[in-house]
């Protein structure tokens, strides 16, 4: 069984933000597959599929980006997913907007969603994939930023990260981790 969780604000005030680049990939990808993100358990909207004959469960929690790792944990816990099989997808400003970098485990840096996840799991050792947002100019501050609007020319680049960390998640599903990092690093 494994968990992909995108990371993400719910509401449609931040769908198009840089924040929600998790709950983007994961409404790409569960598009693509025709999985409907309708069912509501432990703090998330989630919806399930059988690939590669395993149970996937595509996860967006709704606790706000701050607490992401509640609902996370709870599905680990409840399911008994072992964390190797917990993929979770996020924003990165230290990675170019456009591209991405999948990593086997590591710390949260200094992202908020991520701190909450590895708090809530009580460890670092989980897969991820950071999608590229750039860096925040020199007068605005970081909230304004992951949470402000995108013009169009900004997004056109943000959905090639989408569309690599889309691709990225089938690669992890279909040849584990290690395959993942060296094909998209």
């Amino acid at each position: 069984m494994y968990l992909i969780a995108g990371l993400g604000n719910p509401g449609i005030e931040y769908e198009k933000t840089r924040h929600n680049m998790g709950f983007q990939v994961i409404d790409k990808i569960t598009k693509e597959k025709q999985v409907e993100l309708k069912r509501k358990k432990f703090d998330g909207i989630y919806g399930e599929a059988n690939i590669q004959g395993e149970k996937v469960i595509f996860l967006k929690p709704q606790t706000y980006m701050n607490l992401s790792g509640k609902s996370i944990t709870q599905f680990v816990q409840f399911y008994k997913i072992p964390l190797e099989h917990v993929l979770v997808i996020y924003d990165d400003m230290d990675i170019l907007p456009g591209t991405i970098k999948v990593r086997k485990q590591g710390g949260p840096g200094s992202h908020n969603g991520m701190k909450s996840v590895v708090q809530e799991l009580h460890s670092e050792a989980f897969p991820r994939i950071r999608v590229g947002i750039g860096r925040v100019k020199e007068q605005e501050e970081v909230i304004s930023y992951v949470i402000g609007h995108v013009e169009e020319e900004e997004w056109k680049v943000l959905e090639q990260g989408i569309e690599l960390a889309t691709k990225a998640v089938e690669e992890f599903l279909n040849h584990g981790i290690e395959t993942t990092m060296n094909r998209y690093n």
